[in-house]
């Protein structure tokens, strides 16, 4: 028997090599960022008392007067864009 056994195996070539990422991969992930963030913002804006979950409340009391308010703010910022 041999006493040249090995005390580790040898780890040399198992990693691979780190790929850079592509312009479409990096949007990609700038995307999913972005829209994470924007998901986060609206739950905390709907937490109970935030400014989400007064006018969820406000549209269910009063739908028609949430509407016509609706249709107003259309008309006025319609005007201001043309």
């Amino acid at each position: 028997m041999s006493e040249d056994i090995p005390l580790s195996p040898s780890l040399e070539g198992l990693d691979p090599e780190v790929q850079p990422k592509s312009a479409a991969t990096e949007a990609i992930d700038g995307l999913k960022d972005a829209g994470r963030r924007a998901r986060d913002a609206v739950e905390a804006a709907r937490q109970p008392g935030m400014p989400l979950s007064v006018l969820s409340n406000m549209a269910r009391e009063a739908p028609l007067g949430s509407l016509l308010v609706a249709f107003l703010l259309g008309i006025a910022v319609g005007r201001r864009t043309r």
